[in-house]
């Protein structure tokens, strides 16, 4: 009897912490979450996987080649002998790296220019937008591609042909939101204060637009993977003897014929996570802005 005049006090008191732990605990999406747990780990791989590799990633085994995934090496090997699945997690630097500084320098330099003619408006807009669409019109692997055979590939020129490239995309969106802020109250009460256009646009549009600009960099962000990684594929992106996982996909294609799938498909697991993990952040942010809205 004692105990069971005491189970809804126990009861009460377990909802009680419960609700308290709840409230410690922010209230995230559950892809945001599921999101950015798969972009803290490449991160984390980036930054310290070098130090935890089961293997050498660059060291040849010629007794070893093309192995497939068993207890030693659970990713299987490549074609030199190398551990896959150590060549995955170092893997992850270079593209950690020259990814999010291409969609940086893209997302900054598109954000000024949409800016600029959405506050501006007028000639200046009319101008600048159909500068955008010639731009835009043309395919975006094609421009990138003709850049880098131009100038040749490296790190710093696919961060700068990529971000020349992302600009364009960006600007339109942030144009469209600041030509939308343009028309509020609280600009047009700025205009009458007094204040010039530098001003209105970065101290009046630019707070307003911000959510806009963080969806577009998180977005470019995850193009930006795919982008490094199908020009890797290609010849044109990170260069040898990098474990970049769009390399890896190319050296390894040619084996697929064979049954040797294991190369091909785990470089590509971990290009398809990376992007997919950015999508779901963007788009929890996206849906969050809409329902503050």
């Amino acid at each position: 009897m004692t105990d069971l005049a005491q189970s809804p006090v126990r009861s009460d008191i377990r909802l009680s912490w419960i609700g308290r732990l709840r409230g410690l605990v922010p209230d995230v999406a559950p892809s945001t979450l599921v999101g950015s747990v798969v972009l803290l780990f490449w991160v984390a791989c980036a930054l310290f996987g070098a130090r935890f590799v089961p293997f050498d990633p660059y060291a040849e085994d010629f007794l070893s080649m093309m192995t497939p995934p068993d207890a030693v090496h659970w990713f299987g090997t490549d074609q030199l002998g190398r551990d896959v699945l150590s060549r995955i997690i170092v893997g992850s630097r270079d593209i950690l790296l020259v990814a999010p500084l291409a969609t940086l320098a893209g997302v900054t330099a598109g954000s000024i220019i949409g800016l600029v003619l959405g506050t501006f408006g007028g000639l200046v807009d009319a101008v600048g937008a159909r500068l955008l669409d010639a731009v835009m019109s043309l395919p975006f692997i094609v421009l990138v591609t003709m850049a880098l055979v131009a100038i040749g590939p490296s790190n710093l020129t696919v961060i700068l042909v990529i971000g020349l490239a992302y600009a364009p995309l960006v600007a339109r969106t942030v144009r469209t939101a600041a030509r939308e802020q343009r028309e509020r109250d609280y600009v047009s009460a700025a205009r009458l204060a007094g204040e010039g256009r530098l001003a209105i646009m970065f101290l009046e549009i630019l707070p307003n637009v911000r959510e806009t600009i963080l969806i577009e960099l998180i977005t470019r962000l995850g193009y930006a993977f795919f982008s490094i990684a199908t020009l890797s594929f290609l010849g044109l992106g990170i260069q040898p003897p990098s474990a970049d996982w769009g390399l890896a996909i190319a050296d390894g294609y040619g084996f697929l014929t064979g049954g040797k799938w294991w190369v091909v498909v785990f470089n590509s697991a971990a290009i398809i996570s990376l992007v997919m993990a950015t999508n779901l952040i963007a788009q929890s942010i996206g849906a969050f802005e809409n329902n503050d809205k």
